[in-house]
């Protein structure tokens, strides 16, 4: 008995402080065992109605547009009831010292009083949808010639004649130089050989041979003057080539395959063929190449048809190449196919360096690079199998004379605006 007593009052005196204890404890709110988080919820919110254009529409809009008021009611439909809410847009501009500075456009609300302690605040940048961002080049302060003789046949660019890789190469470089030239009859380019085309001062300019392993040849002085009679070739035009581009301080670009391996005119050498059905050429063999490269290191003249490029097969992009068709958005293949490479040794031989690589070299070959002379002149050789790929022409100047692209800024001001989103709960916090 008396142990059933002592059961019964310990279980009184339990129950007796379990009660006096919930009367004096303090429990926390279901708001703060399970709370909204806020600074999430915003975020989301603001990410919802940027994907159904709702904010790029109507923040640009004037605060007096009646579509504000649907702004406020997606707000209101796209949040909890609980939940009060503060949208702000601001306008941005940059100063001329690059300080980023916020305007007030105008502010929608459904909070009679503050938000609370408690608010949460995310934010968004909108471009505006009627603004274009353009991309404007720095111009590179030279003279650009493309070679477009229409009185030449090209070789090593099947699929393709001379003219119309001239005219993508205008469209694509164009932009990048101070002035682009169409060099259309082998009559102008002597006069550009001789720097009298159009009364222009060629000295610094580029120069671009498209009509691949051939190169247009004019019908007087530079016929007689580049022919070799006593080994029955047209090497000396090629080094008179090469010593224009030291004299002028060109720079000569060969697009493909070998360069400087014929010569064409289709008038002077209507009934000639580069023995693969391509009439208006003469074969001049691997002498082209090496007399210019004598021109170019201003050597005097003497014949040699050594046989010098090479065959490296796959040859991947540089790193720097890989980085500036990034930079400049000329997508190409990162692997090409390379049987006409220059040995190292032409560096050395006729004090070159590699101002520019291209494709990354592989053992004593390389592909394709802009070689500049010691002196004066620079030389772009693009050894890739044909067919020609332009986009690796563009991308070697453009990696040789790196010009800046300025970009329209979304901080200037009227093409962005930053929309921030305040969120609280109901009754404060």
């Amino acid at each position: 008995m008396m142990r059933t007593v002592e059961v019964i009052m310990v279980i009184v005196i339990l129950a007796t402080a379990f009660i006096v204890g919930s009367l004096f404890a303090v429990l926390p709110s279901p708001r703060q065992i399970s709370s909204v988080n806020l600074r999430e919820l915003a975020l989301t919110t603001l990410q919802m109605l940027d994907e159904k254009d709702e904010l790029s529409t109507i923040v640009f809009k004037n605060p007096s547009d009646a579509s504000w008021g649907y702004l406020e009611t997606a707000l209101s439909a796209a949040l909890p009831p609980n939940i009060v809410y503060n949208l702000t847009v601001y306008d941005t501009s940059i100063a001329s010292n690059g300080t980023i500075g916020y305007n007030s456009v105008n502010s929608l609300s459904n909070a009679q009083t503050g938000l609370g302690a408690s608010s949460e605040t995310a934010s968004i940048l909108i471009p505006s949808s009627d603004v274009i961002f353009s991309v404007t080049p720095q111009k590179i302060s030279k003279t650009l010639y493309i070679l477009n003789c229409n009185d030449a046949n090209g070789w090593w660019i099947t699929g393709y004649t001379a003219q119309t890789l001239a005219s993508d190469l205008q469209s694509m470089l164009s932009p990048y130089f101070q002035t682009t030239i169409l060099v259309n009859t082998t009559q102008q380019l002597g006069l550009l050989l001789n720097n009298t085309l159009g009364g222009r001062d060629s000295t610094n300019s580029v120069v671009i041979n498209t009509f691949g392993e051939a190169v247009p040849i004019p019908a007087g002085y530079y016929k007689t003057d580049g022919y070799d009679s006593s080994h029955s070739s047209y090497a000396k035009y090629g080094w008179r080539l090469g010593q224009r581009t030291y004299q002028y301080d060109w720079t000569w670009v060969s697009i493909v395959g070998y360069p400087l391996y014929y010569v064409t005119n289709t008038a002077t050498f209507s009934g000639s063929s580069n023995g693969w059905g391509i009439y208006g050429m003469v074969s001049v063999g691997a002498a082209g190449l090496n007399a210019f490269l004598r021109g170019l290191d201003n050597q005097v003249y003497s014949y040699d048809d050594t046989w010098i490029t090479g065959s490296p097969g796959v040859v991947q992009l540089s790193q720097s190449a890989t980085y500036s068709a990034n930079y400049y958005g000329i997508f190409t293949s990162p692997y090409q196919t390379s049987t006409r490479a220059l040995p190292t040794s032409i560096q050395s031989t006729y004090h070159l360096s590699v101002a520019s690589l291209v494709f990354n070299q592989v053992s004593n070959w390389v592909a394709g690079a802009t070689y500049k002379h010691s002196g004066r002149g620079a030389f772009t050789a693009i050894g890739l199998a044909r067919i020609p790929d332009i986009r690796i022409t563009v991308l070697s100047l453009l990696m040789y004379y790196s010009p800046t692209l300025y970009r329209t800024e979304f901080t200037s001001s009227g093409t962005t605006r930053l929309v921030v989103l305040q969120l609280g709960l109901q009754g404060g916090g």
